[in-house]
């Protein structure tokens, strides 16, 4: 069954307002865990001040969260695992698109719901980093409208030039394989070039939420 958009926009808000911002008011980029609380509180911060402007126009809230999300989403390797096999068969030149256009589409049907996020519907749980040290998940919650609380978690992986986000899992059900799930049928049926096409033109439907 298909998670109604508005509570899928408002909880993949909460994703994205949770994602490391730039060297910006002081974010401790020590750890997975300081990274997503304090780069929290940060975009929060921004929001709140600007929250206004953000409502009016919301082609500025796509480019805060691409400014802020960007550098710190391993985009290259979410897409890698959204592809799965097909991405050992794609062109590099297919590949960039996707990327692109997987991570532009996302921003554009789910960033404008930052608008309305505030910080008290929001927590941040300790985090919990694998044996190697080089994976980690940071959980959280998220407070809907109705009062009920939603669990979001952040999965990440240490690289070269530091943490990096690259999943999130909304009541147990995790982007990336949702996605994988979704985009590989459907290359199967139409071709790699026909879903980079329509992500290009925006269109991101949410991962669908299988039945018990």
């Amino acid at each position: 069954m298909m998670k109604p958009l508005t509570t899928t926009a408002v909880l993949l808000a909460a994703a994205l307002v949770s994602l490391p911002l730039h060297a910006a008011d002081s974010v401790d980029t020590s750890g997975p865990g300081q990274l997503i609380e304090t780069t929290a509180q940060s975009m929060l911060k921004e929001l709140d001040a600007h929250r206004a402007e953000y409502r009016k126009e919301p082609k500025k809230v796509e480019q805060l969260v691409d400014e802020v999300l960007l550098p710190n989403f391993d985009s290259q390797y979410a897409a890698r695992l959204v592809l799965g096999p097909h991405w050992r068969t794609a062109t590099p030149a297919q590949r960039d698109r996707f990327i692109k256009g997987f991570y532009n589409s996302l921003v554009r049907n789910y960033g404008s719901a930052l608008a309305d996020f505030t910080g008290d519907r929001l927590k941040v749980y300790p985090a919990q980093i694998a044996p190697d040290g080089l994976r980690a998940t940071v959980r959280t919650e998220v407070k809907r409208s109705n009062g009920d609380r939603v669990p979001v978690n952040y999965s990440l992986r240490k690289t070269d030039s530091g943490w990096k986000a690259w999943d999130v899992t909304i009541e147990g059900i995790s982007y990336v394989k949702s996605f994988r799930d979704d985009f590989g049928a459907e290359i199967d049926a139409k071709g790699l070039d026909a879903v980079i096409e329509r992500l290009e033109k925006g269109d991101t439907p949410a991962p669908q939420k299988k039945a018990a």
